[in-house]
């Protein structure tokens, strides 16, 4: 189980490796969402998103003799580029299962910064767990787990540690922290390090429509899963149901769940580039969405947003744009 000294500990492994990234604001941002807005840019993370915290904080605290053997993960694309590129920094050779129909430019990048990329289909339902096993099994990999991983976890609560300090220069002490949801890695680890460090600041999932699990398992009490692997454009936060490892933590420190359609997070992406001027990709957006377009369903006068990547190919970017400019 991830703690808060693991928080510390992976923070004090990133410290001249991970960015601090900068909590941003708008007054035109301001008045939609009807409060103050703060965005916790994580698209300007290394690697485009926060995982590369998790990332690292699993490479470095791994015993030397199983790093040089390598690591293999499975990722629709921001878990596989943090993983490689800390794979890479720490000289470890790094094996990434990825889906076929991953954004390309995701897929690239992996291959990029030197990752081996094994592809899988999931949309005809083939298992990323089953495509992995057999290459942990023939090669002595170690597997990185995009989110139910205890490291993993530490490394992305370090996002909540900085939120806490950032949040009190600010003057907000109390609020909704809203946080794009996938398996709940990011999640929980900023849910555990705000439990210390920031106790008036809730944490809330933010997901899209037709891939709630998370609500949908706040609300009955147990584990949920979605209906379909795929179907939205919010590709970096869908998975098939929260994690065993995240999902008492969720369960136990999370307000409710928030859902945005894919409509609402390309009219974030739009409104990001042009106010703040950073790029998101849609996964990326759902927590600015919800923000902007759920207020009624946010408590306090002010809210943080964390916009948890920005790796999106140009196509889908200049769609957002086009349909809200």
């Amino acid at each position: 189980m991830t703690t808060l000294a693991m928080i510390e500990a992976a923070a004090a492994r990133l410290k001249g490796h991970a960015r601090r990234t900068p909590l941003l604001s708008s007054p035109f941002l301001d008045e939609i969402a009807g409060r103050r807005l703060f965005v916790k840019a994580e698209c300007l993370q290394h690697t485009g998103s926060f995982k590369f915290r998790g990332g690292w904080a699993a490479l470095s605290a791994l015993d030397p003799d199983l790093r040089k053997r390598g690591v293999i993960a499975y990722s629709s694309g921001n878990h596989a580029q943090g993983v490689a590129a800390a794979a890479k920094a720490h000289g470890a050779p790094a094996v990434i299962v990825m889906p076929a129909d991953a954004p390309r430019l995701k897929i690239d990048n992996t291959r990029a910064l030197g990752a081996e990329v094994v592809l899988y289909d999931r949309a005809a339902g083939e298992s990323r767990e089953a495509a992995a096993a057999p290459l942990v099994e023939s090669r002595g990999l170690t597997l990185i787990k995009p989110y139910d991983e205890p490291e993993v976890i530490a490394g992305q609560g370090t996002t909540g540690l900085e939120i806490a300090e950032q949040a009190a220069e600010q003057g907000v002490t109390q609020g909704d922290v809203l946080v794009c949801c996938g398996g709940g890695g990011l999640t929980s680890g900023i849910a555990l390090a705000l439990q210390d460090r920031a106790p008036g600041l809730r944490v809330r999932p933010a997901e899209p429509e037709g891939f709630d699990d998370v609500a949908r398992s706040q609300a009955s009490g147990r584990i949920e899963s979605n209906a379909a692997p795929t179907g939205s454009i919010c590709d970096a936060i869908l998975t098939p149901a929260p994690g065993e490892i995240t999902w008492p933590i969720l369960s136990r420190l999370c307000g409710p769940g928030l859902t945005i359609t894919d409509t609402e997070a390309q009219h974030a992406m739009a409104l990001a580039f042009q106010r703040l001027k950073i790029v998101l990709e849609p996964g990326g957006a759902a927590a600015l969405a919800a923000a902007l377009f759920h207020g009624d369903q946010i408590e306090g006068d002010a809210v943080i947003a964390v916009a948890t990547g920005g790796n999106v190919d140009r196509d889908t970017f200049v769609e957002a744009l086009s349909r809200f400019s």
